[in-house]
């Protein structure tokens, strides 16, 4: 499911749940995936930094996104798989050329996820 709050996705995995029951499929089986905006920085300055860039507010990314810090987003990332069973994320990155947020990513978040 992509863009949706934490809450929609559940209650959607909920139904797919109970429709993969009523037909003797196991639900275990499905690859379960979100999408989110990402908006990551080593503080809060460099997120509403990158938030600006992106025209957005930092307080929208971090309640309809994944916004904060490297660690914040991480236990954010395992909130989401605690409440919604969730294997993949895509992040989607608006600022293609901020090289530096990549990086930072790629370095501080994806070693805690794997």
């Amino acid at each position: 499911m992509a863009f949706s709050s934490i809450d929609t996705v559940a209650d959607q995995f909920a139904r797919v749940d109970a429709a993969c029951k009523e037909i003797g499929r196991d639900p275990a089986e499905l690859v379960r995936s979100i999408a989110q905006t990402v908006c990551v920085g080593r503080d809060d300055a460099e997120v509403a930094r990158r938030a600006l860039a992106i025209d957005r507010d930092v307080a929208d990314l971090r309640a309809n996104g994944l916004a904060g810090t490297p660690a914040e987003v991480v236990e954010w990332l395992g909130t989401w798989r605690e409440r919604t069973g969730a294997d993949r994320v895509y992040l989607q990155l608006l600022d293609l050329d901020d090289i530096d947020q990549i990086e930072l990513i790629a370095s501080e978040m994806f070693p805690q996820l794997r």
